[in-house]
């Protein structure tokens, strides 16, 4: 088995996974630590080292909330670990490969974690790369500054950077990872030109972004998006939180007087502990920046400008992620809902939710079920399709979830992905070990091809699962049961989806 492997700044050496033919080497530097004066700026290429470095050890993860520290369903289902490593000096990946020889070329997933770009890390345990490795794909994933150290902007870092990307850090950590792929990942039996990129939630996101960015043309050659939204009147960028340069740098300024400092200078030299600390106490989302570099609109205005990557894509949502419903099963409840989020549109929601309850006013609270994810996806598939992109496959994650009433909630499609359902603590049974086989069994596929289609590890052809067009608009259930959906939206996902492509219609 390949045990040892050579990198552009030293040769490194991996351990046996639990399946003694994959070999996993933990913590291999992509980049040099974005500390000191490296804070705030562009990934810099990895210190050279002497000898074999032993990867055998996760990197620490990014600067963050402390795992397990929040209260919330997260919490309970794999931010476990307190005492976790963390560092600013966070920039390393992770490989699993099953490669007996550096002179294969089996296809590369490269896997974005998501979070909210606040949080999150690549070695939480669900994302064990194992199991792709086993199907014949060398499997990467990317560590990424967060929060105010990933994506902080100052009219000071925009002159220190005047003719390249001036801000979204975390991103470009991503981008400089994948490039790392492209560069070294031969060495470890992949193939440098078969990459898919994939994430989840802001990982998701983040690959909406370089599937819309210029810089990066031809970095991959196919991409997955997990719940990572889509095209959305309330989310033009990510979650409604990418902003202008000129935006983000006017809070960069009133940040730096929060933190008494006068120049990018003495910010650089806080030490990571206290500028997390007067972060969270500055209370500010930090996300994605609109530099005209990386950057150069919302990806919702690239996509309908036609301005996308022409890749295969797959791309969906989990059937109960942030829903919206009314507070009571009545129509006057609804018609508030309806007056608050859709204005003088209200009426037309109106008519698209009775006619979605069959004109039966008690089902109302059992019909009206707004999908923020859903809403996005179709939207995105739709317009790729009219976009001429043919290689687009949707998919709705929606089993039933057993151990409490949270259901097929943002984020537990990941267990099934990763097939890691052993690791969780929900008493999964039989048919939820068939479903995570079969979903990761799509995703190699897809790798590999393009096509998600294949057999099962019986032999057995998967389920089919046709590309999206815009005449059926139809897309796979992964559910307790996988099928093709028997139609497309109802009455009421169509009016959203119609609704938000006129309001959209600006940005053409």
């Amino acid at each position: 088995m390949l045990r040892i492997a050579k990198t552009e700044a030293g040769m490194v050496r991996g351990i046996p996974a639990a399946d003694p033919r994959i070999t996993a080497f933990k913590g291999i530097p992509f980049a040099a630590p974005p500390v000191g004066k490296l804070r705030w700026r562009p990934p810099q290429p990895p210190i050279p080292w002497e000898g074999v470095r032993d990867c055998i050890e996760f990197g620490p993860i990014a600067m963050q909330v402390t795992p397990g520290s929040v209260d919330n369903i997260y919490r309970k289902e794999w931010h476990v670990d307190p005492d976790v490593p963390m560092s600013e000096d966070c920039l390393q990946l992770n490989v699993w490969t099953p490669a007996k020889t550096g002179d294969e070329r089996l296809p590369v997933m490269v896997w974005i974690f998501g979070g909210g770009l606040q949080e999150g890390y690549p070695s939480e345990m669900e994302f064990d790369g194992e199991r792709f490795a086993r199907r014949g794909v060398v499997f990467v994933s990317v560590n990424y500054r967060l929060n105010v150290f990933g994506f902080l902007a100052h009219p000071e870092l925009t002159a220190e950077n005047p003719d390249g990307p001036c801000a979204n850090w975390g991103l470009l950590d991503q981008k400089a990872g994948i490039d790392w792929v492209r560069r070294n990942i031969a060495n470890f039996g992949g193939d440098p030109d078969n990459i898919t990129i994939f994430g989840q939630s802001a990982g998701g996101g983040s690959v909406h972004t370089h599937l819309a960015s210029p810089m990066a043309e031809g970095a991959f050659q196919k991409a997955i998006i997990h719940s990572g939204g889509g095209m959305h009147v309330t989310s033009p960028g990510m979650l409604g939180n990418a902003k202008t340069l000129a935006e983000a740098e006017e809070i960069g300024k009133k940040f730096f007087d929060f933190l008494g400092v006068r120049s990018v200078a003495e910010a650089r030299e806080i030490d990571a502990v206290t500028l997390f600390r007067k972060h969270q106490e500055f209370k500010n989302f930090w996300g994605f920046v609109i530099d005209g570099r990386y950057i150069t609109a919302s990806y919702t205005e690239m996509y309908l400008k036609g301005k996308m990557h022409k890749v295969p894509v797959i791309i969906g949502n989990t059937a109960d992620e942030f829903i919206m419903r009314p507070e009571e099963n009545t129509l006057e409840s609804l018609r508030e809902m309806a007056g608050r989020v859709f204005g003088d549109d209200a009426e037309g929601f109106i008519e698209a939710c009775m006619k979605e309850a069959g004109g039966d006013e008690s089902r109302l609270r059992d019909v009206v079920k707004l999908n923020i994810f859903e809403i996005g996806s179709h939207m995105f598939c739709q317009n790729a399709v009219e976009k001429g992109h043919k290689d687009v496959y949707y998919y709705s994650f929606e089993p039933t979830i057993p151990g409490d009433d949270a259901g097929a909630f943002h984020s537990v499609d990941l267990w099934f992905a990763f097939e890691t359902l052993a690791k969780c603590w929900r008493p999964f049974t039989g048919k939820h070990y068939d479903l995570a086989r079969k979903m990761c069994t799509y995703w190699t596929n897809f790798a590999k091809t393009g096509n998600p289609n294949g057999v099962d590890a019986d032999g057995t052809p998967l389920p089919e699962w046709r590309p999206y067009n815009n005449q059926d608009k139809t897309g796979l259930i992964l559910g307790d049961e996988i099928k093709m959906q028997e139609k497309g939206p109802g009455p009421l996902l169509s009016w959203l989806i119609d609704y938000n492509f006129k309001k959209l219609e600006h940005l053409r």
